[in-house]
């Protein structure tokens, strides 16, 4: 067996093997990436860069991967070596770690086994992304929803999750008094975790922590919900613990796209000059890396190009990945056909009054990820492969456009 055979074989044991056999081969995979120089990585120190005005005009790419990890965890590496684009996130948020059947730890070993097959060295950013509190949840029973958060926390960092985004804008109350009211909950709690990692995060690595003022699909921040939450953040932090390096501002996207009737995506204009200007006084006044721009993968084509343009720090991309596997002409329609079926069977509680099932399936679809895990990491060879190419020009092209090939260097210059 050579060793890409090998590692193909390990990645699936750690995958789908037995409880002994998933562990024996995530050790495995762990102690082969450590040996070619791959290791899990925090990107603060990159960002605290940005803050100070080491380097402009380039966005990192947070790519979430949803499903069949490893191949197209292969494809954004491919992608990454071609164009030197070093400065990029491999992300994995709370709700999709469940719909997705990925634990932080499964996640990790696949990404670090597809760097591994890639001949990738050097460090991998990955980050738990929307580590966000439940509101319903936390309105029946605030501290058991918190301590779930903390155990996901402990568990991300465990794994190699050294990049954590909390989000506690779901508990912004907009019928307070005054912005700082508003945003206390959101505050404590986003303070509360930041205390948590920095007790927990590994000797000589700092977390790259990011906070959230604005729920995607909400009103568009402003500077002062910024420096509402930054006030009361930092009142709750006290002295000498190491804060946020990133704030995630909502400027006009909704995570997925805004779905019509008959399938298609509406179009969505975002506020450039918000983004602007939240990442500007988040560098100047609060001496963070600058603004977060979360549900932009489904975005039209000319809009990438604005972000390293307003000096956006990081991009959030997911559902636009989900689309070109799903719709891919090469995807089996026999899968599909089985895959709307039992969407349509599953979740009819999720529909929408006046939802269409076009609507319905586009919604829901993520889910596939989890309920049909084993048939979609065996794809057939041509439809995987020619899948995941189109995932790979995708990926070469949003890298160019967010201006973050050959980053190289400036990742070297800043990263351990």
């Amino acid at each position: 067996m050579n060793a890409n055979s090998s590692i193909d074989t390990l990645i699936r044991q750690a995958v789908f093997g037995d409880d002994a056999g998933k562990q024996a081969a995530r050790r495995e995979i762990r102690t082969r990436a450590a040996a070619a120089g791959i290791y899990p990585a925090s990107i603060h120190d990159l960002y605290m860069a940005a803050g100070k005005g080491a380097y402009t005009g380039k966005s990192v790419p947070a790519i979430n991967v949803r499903g069949i990890t490893y191949d197209v965890s292969r494809a954004v590496f491919r992608a990454i070596l071609k164009n030197d684009a070093r400065a990029c996130i491999f992300e994995l948020a709370r709700s999709e770690m469940g719909y997705t059947l990925q634990t932080p730890d499964e996640y990790v070993v696949a990404v670090l086994a597809a760097g591994l097959r890639e001949g990738y060295s050097g460090p991998v950013f990955i980050q738990a992304d929307h580590t966000q509190v439940n509101l319903k949840k936390y309105t029946a029973d605030a501290e058991t929803e918190l301590a779930a958060i903390r155990q996901l926390v402990k568990d991300a960092v465990a794994a190699g999750f050294y990049n954590i985004d909390i989000d506690a804008s779901t508990l912004v109350e907009l019928d307070k008094g005054s912005l700082e009211a508003e945003q206390e909950r959101n505050s404590r709690v986003t303070a509360e975790m930041t205390k948590l990692i920095r007790s927990i995060e590994p000797a000589g690595v700092t977390v790259s922590v990011g906070g959230e003022i604005g729920e995607i699909g909400r009103g568009n921040s402003t500077v002062a919900d910024l420096d509402a939450f930054m006030k009361v953040y930092r009142q709750y932090l006290g002295e000498g613990v190491e804060g946020i390096s990133k704030v995630s501002v909502q400027t006009g996207t909704t995570h997925g796209g805004v779905v019509m009737p008959d399938g298609s995506l509406a179009k969505v204009k975002i506020d450039f000059d918000t983004l602007r200007e939240l990442g500007q006084v988040a560098r100047d006044r609060y001496g963070l890396g600058g603004a977060v721009q979360h549900g932009a993968s489904t975005l039209p084509d000319e809009a990438f190009g604005m972000f390293p343009d307003v000096n956006t720090l990081e991009v959030h991309l997911a559902t636009g990945f989900q689309n070109i596997i799903y719709d891919s002409k090469a995807f089996p329609g026999e899968l599909m056909a089985a895959i709307e079926k039992q969407i349509l069977a599953t979740y009819e509680n999720e529909r929408k009054t006046g939802d269409s099932d076009e609507q319905l399936i586009y919604k829901t679809r993520k889910k596939s990820f989890g309920d049909f895990k084993q048939e979609l990491w065996d794809l057939p060879a041509r439809a995987n492969a020619a899948i995941m190419q189109e995932l790979e020009d995708r990926f070469d092209m949003m890298f160019r456009d967010l201006k973050v090939t050959s980053t190289g260097d400036l990742v070297r210059k800043y990263i351990a």
